[in-house]
Formats: C-alpha cells, sequence, structure tokens
C-alpha cells in the first residue's frame, strides 16, 4: 500500500512510526513532514492546508489512504474532497469536524442529547459577557469558539481574570477569527483524562485510557498548551469506570452526530473531568490527540495500518488489537517563550546518543533540517 500522512507534528511523527512497521507498506510519504519524519517517510513540500495540491499529489502517486493529522484541514474540508475523486481518507467530513470546529456547537449538541458536561453561555457581546461573568462571582472557563490550536481555553481563578480573558478574546482578537465567539464555562474540579475511540460511524473501538498535562509548568502552573507531556495507561480509570464512559458519553455521542446528519468516522478525542459527579466532556477534538498519541501508538501491539483501513471501509468490527501493559510516557521540550512568541533556528544537539535506547524513541514536533543540521522549527519541539 501507499500511504500519505498529513501533517508535520509529533503526532505525525508517531503515526509514521508506527505505520512504517506495518508489512503490508509499500511507500510512505508525509506532507509536509519534519526532520524525524524524513527518517521513516518521503517528505513531499506541501503545507497541510493546501487542499488541491495535496489531492494532485494523491492522484498522481495512486495513494491508497491518506491519514489527515491536524485539525485545521479536516475542519476545511479536506476528506470530503478526497472522498469526492475516490481517494480513501482517515478522518471525518466537514460537517463531523465542526464537533471540534465550533465549541458553540458541540456545547449545543450535548446539551440537546443529554451528554454531560460543564454547564455554559454563549457571547459575542463583550458587555453581556461581562454581566454574566460578574454575576457568578467565582471561577469559570473561557473559551474561544472556534480553533485556536489548543490554546483557546482559559482557567480563570477570579472575576478578574475572567473579565480580562473575555476582554482579549473578543475585544483584543487574541486568537483571531476563532475568538468572535466565546463559551463562559462552569468551573469543573477534578482529574483530566483523555480517552480516544476508533469509529466507523457504527462500531467504536476504544483505545486505552490517557492523560495529558496542559499546563505549561510543573503543578499546574502557567497558561494552557497543547500539551507539554503525556502517559497511558491512566490508573484513576477502572473498567467500571471506563464503561459508564462508553455508555453514557462515547456511545451518545456517535449517536447524535448520525441523527443530526454528520454521521462521523475517524477518530474521536474525548477531553473529559473525572468530577464528584461523574465524567463530563471538557472538549471535543475530531483527530488524533497531541502528545497524547505518542504514549498510545509506543503501547500499541502489531500492525496500525488495518485499523485505519477497518475504519475507512466501515469494517472495524473485524479488526482486533493488543496493548503492552507497561506504561508510557511522553516528554515534550518545548522553545523558550512558548505557547506566545518563541525564537526558531536553533540548532538541536544529542539526538545521536539516544539512537538504540531500549524502549525510547524521540518523535519530531517542530524540527526542520537544514546543511545536515536537525534546528527547531517550532513551539513544541520534541517529544521524548
Amino acid at each position: 500500500m501507499k500511504v500519505l500522512i498529513i501533517g508535520s507534528g509529533g503526532r505525525e511523527h508517531s503515526l509514521a512510526w508506527k505505520i512504517a512497521q506495518s508489512s503490508r507498506l509499500k511507500k510512505l510519504y508525509c506532507a509536509p513532514g519534519n526532520a524525524g519524519i524524513a527518517q521513516v517517510a518521503e517528505c513531499v513540500d506541501v503545507e497541510a492546508e493546501s487542499i488541491e495540491a495535496l489531492c494532485n499529489f494523491a492522484l498522481k502517486e495512486k495513494i491508497d489512504l491518506t491519514v489527515v493529522g491536524p485539525e485545521k484541514p479536516l475542519v476545511a474540508g479536506i476528506v470530503d474532497r478526497f472522498q469526492s475523486l475516490g481517494l480513501k481518507t482517515f478522518g471525518p467530513t466537514r460537517r463531523a469536524a465542526t464537533l471540534e470546529g465550533s465549541k458553540v456547537f458541540a456545547k449545543a449538541l450535548m446539551r440537546k442529547h443529554g451528554i454531560p458536561t460543564a454547564e455554559f453561555k454563549t457571547f459575542s457581546d463583550l458587555f453581556k459577557a461581562q454581566g454574566y461573568i460578574s454575576s457568578l462571582g467565582g471561577p469559570c472557563v473561557i473559551k474561544a469558539d472556534g480553533l485556536a490550536g489548543g490554546k483557546g481555553s482559559i482557567v480563570c481563578k477570579t472575576v478578574e481574570d475572567a473579565l480580562l480573558a473575555a476582554d482579549r478574546i473578543l475585544k483584543d482578537r487574541l486568537f483571531g477569527e476563532a475568538g468572535g465567539k466565546i463559551l463562559v464555562q462552569e468551573y469543573l474540579e477534578g482529574e483530566e483524562v483523555s480517552i480516544l475511540a476508533f469509529t466507523d460511524g457504527s462500531t467504536i473501538v476504544p483505545l486505552e485510557p490517557c492523560q495529558d498535562h496542559k499546563a505549561l509548568y510543573d503543578g499546574d502552573q502557567g497558561p494552557n498548551t497543547g500539551g507539554m507531556g503525556a502517559y497511558s495507561p491512566v490508573p484513576s480509570i477502572t473498567g467500571e469506570l471506563y464503561a459508564r464512559i462508553e455508555r453514557e458519553i462515547m456511545v451518545p455521542t456517535i449517536h447524535a452526530m448520525k441523527k443530526e446528519g454528520r454521521p462521523y468516522k475517524g477518530i474521536l478525542y474525548l477531553g473529559l473531568m473525572l468530577t464528584a459527579f461523574g465524567p463530563k466532556v471538557l472538549e471535543f477534538n475530531v483527530r488524533f490527540g497531541d502528545p497524547e498519541t505518542q504514549p498510545l501508538l509506543m503501547r500499541l501491539k502489531g500492525d496500525l495500518l488495518p485499523l485505519l483501513l477497518a475504519t475507512v471501509e466501515e469494517k472495524l468490527e473485524t479488526v482486533a488489537f493488543q496493548w503492552d501493559p507497561r506504561t508510557a510516557l511522553c516528554v515534550v521540550m518545548a522553545s523558550r517563550g512558548y505557547p506566545e512568541a518563541y525564537e526558531k533556528g536553533k540548532e538541536i544537539n544529542g539526538l545521536e546518543s539516544l539512537k538504540g535506547l531500549k524502549d525510547v524513541v524521540v518523535f519530531h514536533a517542530g524540527t526542520t533540517k537544514k546543511q545536515g543540521k536537525v534546528l527547531t522549527d517550532g513551539g513544541r519541539v520534541l517529544g521524548v
């Protein structure tokens, strides 16, 4: 098989690393890829959001399966475009990807279909938002409606912090067009976990639970990031609790999307808070999590390719797989300044010294190679 992966981060490197081990693979491409991905795949100089150029490449190279990594091309409808050309593509359609593309849509869906989530109100008017925030009189969470690279959620411990966050998003356009609307959400207490599941629209195959670390610094301090590391499995997720998450959240979400005329195929990511009143949804993602994918794929035994294909071909009930029972832990190395402004082009040394270490893999997130040197090229640089 010829496979194309779209994206350039640590998630895409871990997907490429795993797919490259498949006996069914004939040739692996990644667009645009990075310095680490180039070790296991042929990198193609086409950006992840250049949908027509990617279509042309897939047709020219007779790609058998395309796996879309990032959320932006999914929300823009890359799967619809590829499918219209008869190209098998892993990921949800544009209408289904709205589940991540609009937090307002996702919240309304959960409210309508009785899926447990935090209480919320939606605002596009700053004055009305300020009035509601003031009436709460305590901690809350302010979220931009659209895509903000995992940084659009601001946890506010005081009313003053929340008023400032609303001002920065709605007035100063901190997240650009993504902040045209905001959610003011109930502050939930508990432990945060990530659950990912393959679904072909009818069959759901949940993966092992994972936990990522959103805050920049130790002790849950600092601003939210795209994720500073992750581990799997999660000791707090018992078999009984996992069954409850499937029953109360996972299955109803897939049914709700079907009822709304937005059938969902691909990977469904649930960001959950384990509260004293049970698990509640913080957010949905419509793609593999980053960095959750890295420890999950380290633990997944066997071939990933049949799972991806069975999802696209609606044959998930025919696939079985196993997990390594050991814990996998990913620690992210980030550029100074991330998630705000940061410099690029710093040389990375020491990668060679890690080669051959048992059970250790370095996934590249924001790297590039120039004149034989591996350089930093993003906020999150490596996942070890």
